[in-house]
């Protein structure tokens, strides 16, 4: 009850109240796992709020003052699930009609023609729930209310009948569909419900409260065997199904999952999640965020992953009907991880505040430069499985880089911390990282240039400083050319620290070849021996600290 009031009081907007009872509801059952996700993540709303708008949402003129829900597109044709059919006995639940299967053709313009019944051999005078359809379009599987196959139980006081749902498949003779027919997977104590079939036929999804589940309606999955039977049902496991309700899936081209919970942290009552399978186990659950969710109900979402074209169904306010069918565009990637830098000194571990953080994606391109807050913190977002690096540099600290695997994780903490300067700075040189260059070149590369902004650091730091550069070959080569290469080198060095803003007397640089090797392998070398030897030493001339 009192979970059940937390969704109402979400369900009117009232987010404050609802997280009151929530927190009711997780002392008085802590190992419920929807107790333990709120408490777990108690401020879940504001994150789900401030994701971004990443989908366009539009009512369908075609809704009715009645419910429809579904949405899938199949050879030109747009099938959903709607009570608009009046000729029908009404439903006592919500007093409207039993539902229906539709079809409707799409124009060129994108506007729809009316919605026309497919024929009774797939829609009885009893409910007819969300299809899907095999690759070839010419299986169909939906699902049926049990009445139709006088399956149902009697209250022995109220005379009342009570059905399940079942799950039936149709194959396409020409324009109709015939030989409709159900599942051993069927059964009178159970319901099997919203078929969902995977891009390349072989896997269906669909949603059940059979017995060993985790709560009132679990997402499963089954293998669609050759002759068109099904294999056994397998529970997608605890990290999809909760102690509440999940219907709904859909599984897109690029195997990612949705679905609809009441379980999972949400906006309202039923949200739309998503998850993967990733080298055989589900990705964490997301929620898909707004305008996708609202505090109503959200549920049978479809998207095609290539054109980001879809539908949603809610009964949101502002809608036709009971239940609406709303058009969908994606606007951004879906999948997003939250990166949080915290930057420390390395010998106090006090936050450090103002310092730079610049994020670079897989591929070295710069994305984004921020500053970290007084608790030394700075947040960025990035796709989903995608590296990234972070570097970091503030004054008086030594400059870092730190690189981010690519992770699935909703968020990503990176603990960064940056020595004092002076721990670069020894008695007659600065030590820093290899400047290395590549075989035959003087230009300096992107590492040489996070390297040699330390030096400049340090020398801002003692204006008194004097440096000599010294740079150096590998023994490939004539020595005479080796020393004209290495004097290009700490030529180029030196312009480029001068180019930061340290006067050009304060530094020099000469060539010495390959006289001076780090490594002493001859003509025998390895690259990385080679590697090694191309290199720069940075020499305190004078004004170095006592």
């Amino acid at each position: 009850m009192i979970f059940k009031y937390s969704q109402m009081l979400k369900a009117n907007g009232k987010y404050e109240a609802s997280n009151v009872q929530m927190a009711r509801f997780a002392e008085m059952r802590p190992s419920d796992d929807r107790a333990i996700a709120y408490k777990k993540n108690p401020d879940y709303l504001p994150k789900i709020l401030e994701k971004g708008k990443k989908f366009n949402i539009q009512n369908m003129g075609f809704n009715s003052k009645y419910s429809d829900f579904g949405g899938t597109l199949q050879d030109g044709k747009l099938y959903i699930t709607s009570a608009r059919n009046t000729s029908r006995r009404t439903y006592g639940w919500n007093e409207e009609p039993f539902l229906d299967i539709y079809e409707m053709s799409k124009n060129a313009d994108g506007t729809y023609l009316a919605a026309a019944l497919v024929e009774d051999k797939v829609n009885t005078k009893y409910h007819e729930g969300v299809v899907s359809f095999s690759p070839d379009g010419n299986t169909m599987y939906f699902s049926r209310e049990s009445f139709f196959e006088k399956m149902y139980e009697k209250d022995s006081i109220t005379k009342n009948r009570y059905s399940v749902l079942q799950l039936f498949k149709a194959t396409k003779e020409g324009d109709k569909w015939s030989n409709v027919e159900g599942f051993a997977i069927n059964s009178e104590n159970y319901s099997v419900k919203n078929p969902s079939v995977s891009a390349d036929g072989k896997t269906l999804y669909f949603a059940s409260n059979m017995p060993g589940g985790y709560g009132l309606f679990d997402i499963y999955k089954a293998s669609i065997n050759d002759d068109g039977t099904l294999g056994e049902a397998e529970n997608l496991g605890q990290k999809v199904n909760t102690q509440g309700q999940e219907m709904f899936p859909y599984i897109s081209s690029n195997g990612t999952l949705y679905f609809s919970s009441n379980g999972h942290l949400g906006l309202g009552n039923l949200d739309v999640f998503h998850t993967k399978e990733i080298d055989g186990k589900m990705a964490p659950v997301r929620n898909i965020g707004v305008p996708i969710n609202s505090n109503a109900d959200d549920f049978a979402f479809r998207l095609d992953e290539e054109s980001g074209e879809g539908f949603v169904s809610s009964n949101r306010e502002g809608g036709v009907g009971s239940d609406d069918i709303y058009a969908i565009k994606k606007l951004q990637p879906l999948c997003d991880v939250l990166i949080t830098g915290t930057v420390t000194d390395s010998k106090t571990g006090n936050p450090i505040n103002a310092a730079s953080v610049t994020m670079y994606d897989s591929k070295g391109n710069k994305v984004l430069s921020k500053v970290t807050d007084s608790d030394g913190t700075v947040e960025f977002i990035v796709e989903c499985g995608e590296g990234s690096a972070l570097e970091v540099s503030m004054d008086g600290y030594e400059s870092k880089r730190v690189t981010v695997e690519g992770s699935e994780e909703e968020e990503v903490a990176v603990a960064i911390a940056l020595d004092p300067i002076e721990e670069i700075v020894a008695v007659d040189r600065v030590n820093l990282d290899p400047i290395y260059f590549d075989f035959d070149k003087s230009n300096i590369t992107s590492q040489a240039a996070f390297e040699l902004d330390k030096l400049v650091q340090v020398m801002q730091k003692y204006p008194e400083m004097v440096i000599s550069v010294s740079s150096h070959t590998d023994s490939r080569g004539s020595a005479s050319y080796n020393m004209a290469l290495s004097d290009r080198r700490a030529k180029t060095t030196v312009s480029y620290v001068v180019s930061k803003g340290i006067d050009r007397s304060r530094i020099t640089g000469s060539g010495k070849g390959e006289s001076e090797p780090k490594e002493d392998c001859g003509s025998g070398c390895t690259e990385e021996q080679h590697q090694m030897n191309r290199r720069s030493d940075f020499i305190i001339v004078s004004g170095g600290p006592m």
